[in-house]
């Protein structure tokens, strides 16, 4: 393992006590993986009349969005952008609570910040009057295009996350009553090219193409469809939860203990049983089965179908999806600083001189490039309490091939470190280099071992129109009954709304008990 940092803390590998007597009796609803999917198909499944266990292979809830402390400095392991913020409140409001006394928002001023190779900068969002005075100063010609982008993006959130994201497809007819909608928003196109078609600037076309990589796909092949990302910033803000995602984790798993949901850490689960076509419970690692009305499943789809089912049990289709093409890798670098950085945004987008030859290098040839385009997650310009007073805390996300591609981590993990420092150095963190503290890095290897990320992808399954939907990990399981899908894999797709809403397929699937 290359992380070497400990993880969430405190953590609890106990199990906890079976929720309260009115729940014995009850259907019994197993939740596999806490990851955010998880976790909101545990609560919806609980407000629905079931008992629920939660099992979780890690020591702490929260999937990826783990939080690492080393040395003082603490960061959010995964997700840091928190979008759609009401998708959680709903959660909460199932039970007749305020997420506001669990955890609190603070909406970020600009969202993102983006550098350029030249050293200039955009800054992205706070208010649609920012954006439009940088918009302005980088190409005053663009001020139109930018208006009629965001008219499409409204158009496009209206159809693909208020009538779709919470919408099963589970046969064909599913998704072609949808696609004249679809092909009358030419979701056929790529987001490049329906950025393209709005703005001239080079600089503006990167900055509004970036957002596919967020969930996992290249701007170059993925569907248009996500071009709905722009209006959803703009309608519902970006924030930060204070405390990080981890504490937003932390009010979920309160909420979770509050409503009687059994959850188990540090039990991973090897096996589901199927009779008869139903699922009917898991196995553990230990060997241990235990028995279940209903099974829904937070791991990566592509393990689920490939390892955790017996052979034949599920559908040809389904079969047919382990083929699918699957996302990027993720190279994160976590630091200190003995200093602080105070013109350094929460959010930076660090551009590098290549763009779509860079991409192809990372999808296609599955190359480990010599240049880079990186995330930079500057947490104590909202939170202090990530580093000790006078120091900044630092995660910086790079795209990277997944595993499929033939790189050796245990030499290019440390190499990567060295030339992202460097090239953060000689830009926008001067005297970096003498000013590090208590580095370390997951690469994909690591996804894959501690996520059981097939391939160690970032994001389970890239989202192009042809894996998108109905084409995508249907979220009741093809060929097996009682057995249900959430995460990143499966539809809606990847990122904190997707995977928040694949739990509100379930909630569509999944009958109340009586």
């Amino acid at each position: 393992m290359t992380v070497s940092s400990p993880s969430r803390a405190p953590a609890q590998v106990a199990a906890d006590p079976p929720g309260p007597a009115a729940h014995v009796g009850r259907p019994r609803a197993i939740v596999i993986g806490a990851g955010f999917g998880g976790m909101a198909a545990a609560l919806r499944l609980r407000a629905k009349g079931y008992a629920v266990t939660l099992i979780e292979r890690g020591s702490a809830p929260g999937g990826r969005a783990q939080v690492f402390e080393k040395d003082g400095y603490r960061h959010d392991a995964g997700p840091t952008v928190i979008t759609a913020p009401f998708l959680f409140q709903e959660l909460f409001g199932l039970f007749g609570k305020r997420i506001d006394d669990y955890v609190t928002f603070t909406p970020l001023d600009p969202w993102y910040r983006f550098r350029f190779p030249d050293g200039d900068t955009f800054a992205y969002g706070g208010t649609l009057e920012k954006t439009m005075t940088e918009i302005r100063r980088i190409e005053p010609a663009d001020e139109a295009g930018y208006r009629k982008l965001l008219a499409h993006s409204k158009a496009l959130y209206d159809v693909g996350f208020t009538e779709l994201a919470d919408q099963p497809f589970l046969s064909p007819w599913s998704m072609m009553r949808h696609i004249p909608s679809l092909l009358s928003l030419r979701s056929d196109r790529t987001v490049w090219q329906l950025v393209c078609h709005h703005l001239k600037s080079p600089k503006l076309r990167q900055a509004f193409s970036i957002q596919p990589l967020l969930v996992g796909g290249s701007p170059f092949e993925t569907t248009s469809i996500y071009g709905l990302i722009h209006y959803l910033e703009n309608e519902w803000g970006v924030y930060f939860a204070m405390g990080g995602t981890g504490r937003l984790v932390t009010a979920i798993e309160t909420l979770m203990r509050e409503e009687g949901i059994e959850l188990r850490y540090g039990e991973t689960v090897s096996g589901i049983a199927v009779e008869g076509g139903t699922a009917t419970g898991v196995t553990l690692a230990g060997g241990a089965a235990i028995p279940a009305d209903v099974i829904v499943s937070n791991t990566d789809p592509l393990h689920l179908y490939g390892h955790m089912l017996p052979p034949g049990s599920a559908s040809p289709l389904a079969r047919l999806k382990l083929k699918s093409r699957k996302s990027m890798g993720l190279y994160v670098l976590y630091f200190g600083t003995d200093r602080t950085y105070p013109d350094v945004a929460h959010h930076t987008i660090w551009l590098g001189a290549r763009y779509r030859e860079l991409l192809h290098d990372i999808f296609r040839k599955k190359i480990l490039p010599d240049d880079f385009s990186l995330y930079v997650h500057r947490p104590t310009a909202t939170d202090p309490s990530f580093a000790p007073p006078g120091h900044d805390s630092y995660y910086v996300l790079c795209p990277v091939p997944n595993l499929d591609g033939d790189v050796d981590w245990a030499s290019a993990g440390p190499m990567l470190q060295d030339r992202i420092v460097k090239a953060l150095d000689e830009s926008m963190l001067p005297g970096l280099a003498d000013s590090i503290r208590a580095p370390f890095f997951m690469t994909p290897e690591d996804f894959a071992d501690r996520y059981l990320s097939v391939a160690g992808a970032g994001f389970s399954i890239a989202p192009h129109f042809t894996q998108s939907a109905w084409f995508r990990f249907h979220n009741r399981a093809e060929g097996i009954r009682n057995l249900y899908l959430v995460g990143a894999g499966t539809h809606p797709g990847a990122g904190l709304p997707g995977v928040v809403s694949s739990a509100k397929v379930i909630d569509r699937l999944v009958p109340a008990v009586s």
